[in-house]
């Protein structure tokens, strides 16, 4: 038997559970035969993505570097609206810019660039920021970064619908969201092992992390190999929006997605009243914040592989499953509240809650992108994501203003309570879609 490395083409197959390489639905015969090598740097860019996400988070690493710094509370209270609506909002846009380019490859790649000086800029307010200006700073930084985001988040579905094939994309995204899982995971361990010693120089180490991470990102986009496709169809952003508006009055499966997308946000806007719950009650050293990001990282890491394999059998019942899931974690998140003061007291059930709640949101993710992806053809792959995206940052700001409203009158467990409700709703929604795989 021989003893020689397995081919990039061997490894491929096994990672896909796929027999033959060769057998490729909806892309050309010469993406097919660049296939396995560009499922590899594709799996790579995703790592550097996810990775550098996770280390930027929104819903944690910023708020942590808010209260290092000394920023006014009413900030942190913009940063999930920020980095989800500046990156989705200016979507039509780009659409119909990329549309006029025969090769998208190098938009990914500006995005990716892009994202990495905003969270360099970000280190550095971590090492020096203080107080206000600081704070002001930072949403400025991130709002380039989510703007980068945009870029890249088209810009990818796009190139990834034009040199891999379908149902094995889902399997691509889950493989990189449970690499960059158990990445995360080290790190999180490793600011357990800090406890409660000052977190300014830690969180900026994380931050100058997450900027390697998008360079990772933008020179794997930049080697991918991708055919030239047509540039007919560029618009501007209101033809576009006009475009968009008629794809959900023409098709009603792309309509009753975005209805379900919009309840499927529950999950997302539930995480940080999650993690904002463990830090009112166990306080917010970084063996706090480790500990959220240890399970965070295990969530990524057990869920990621698992629900991409389901989402290229069905990304509409792996959006129907995770909802539910969502709406129980957003109940057992609320009871916390009810726990004896000695147990309330630790992070630990928050953690627990928060990691079942991150499996359910991957699954969340990984089924909505699948299901885009496969839902729409080649030419019209960039609009329908666009599109989308856009819709739902408009949604986003709307659902941030009330629930911000109503967080400050019902308290953190009362909107969990909220958002339990919503996610149930998403799972009705999620169950009615058509199956776009078959």
């Amino acid at each position: 038997m021989s003893s020689r490395p397995p081919s990039l083409t061997q490894l491929f197959e096994r990672l896909t559970g796929d027999d033959d390489s060769r057998m490729c639905r909806d892309i050309s015969d010469e993406a097919c035969r660049e296939q396995p090598g560009n499922f590899f740097r594709h799996l790579l860019a995703a790592l550097g993505n996810k990775l550098a996400d996770e280390l930027s988070n929104a819903r944690l690493i910023l708020p942590w570097l808010m209260g290092a710094i000394g920023a006014p509370v009413w900030m942190v209270g913009l940063l999930v609206p920020i980095r989800e609506a500046g990156a989705l909002l200016p979507q039509l846009l780009i659409a119909g810019y990329i549309r006029l380019r025969a090769v998208r490859k190098w938009v990914w790649v500006l995005g990716g660039i892009v994202q990495a000086a905003g969270a360099l800029a970000l280190a550095l307010l971590a090492l020096f920021g203080e107080g206000s200006w600081a704070g002001a700073l930072v949403l400025v930084a991130l709002t380039g970064l989510s703007l980068g985001r945009g870029l890249s988040s088209v810009a990818t579905k796009d190139v990834l619908g034009k040199t891999i094939a379908k149902q094995r994309r889902g399997t691509l995204m889950g493989w990189s969201a449970g690499v960059a899982g158990a990445l995360t995971l080290l790190i999180g361990l490793a600011l357990v092992l800090l406890g409660d010693r000052p977190g300014g120089m830690a969180i900026a180490v994380l931050l100058l992390t997450a900027a390697l991470g998008w360079l990772l990102n933008a020179l794997c986009a930049a080697l991918v190999q991708e055919e030239p496709g047509a540039t007919k169809g560029g618009a501007n952003a209101w033809d576009s929006l006009k475009d968009g508006l008629g794809l959900m009055r023409k098709d009603r499966r792309f309509l009753h997605f975005n209805l379900s997308r919009a309840l499927l946000l529950s999950s997302a806007l539930a995480l940080p009243y999650l993690a904002l719950l463990g830090q009112q009650n166990s306080g917010t050293d970084l063996g706090s914040l480790g500990i959220l990001i240890v399970t965070s990282g295990l969530a990524g890491m057990i869920a990621g592989p698992i629900w991409g394999r389901l989402a290229d059998r069905s990304s509409r019942q792996v959006m129907r499953t995770s909802a539910i899931g969502a709406a129980l974690c957003c109940f057992a998140g609320a009871a916390c509240a009810l726990l004896p003061a000695s147990i309330r007291e630790s992070v630990w059930p928050y953690a627990a809650v928060y990691g079942l709640l991150m499996i359910a949101h991957a699954g969340i993710r990984l089924g909505r992108k699948t299901y885009v992806i496969d839902l729409a053809d080649s030419d019209s792959r960039a609009l329908y994501v666009a599109f989308s995206n856009t819709f739902t940052g408009i949604v986003m700001l709307g659902l941030g203003l009330l629930l911000g409203g109503l967080a400050q009158w019902l308290g953190s467990a009362g909107l969990l309570g909220v958002l339990a409700l919503l996610a149930s709703a998403a799972a009705v929604s999620a169950h009615a879609l058509a199956e776009v795989e078959a």
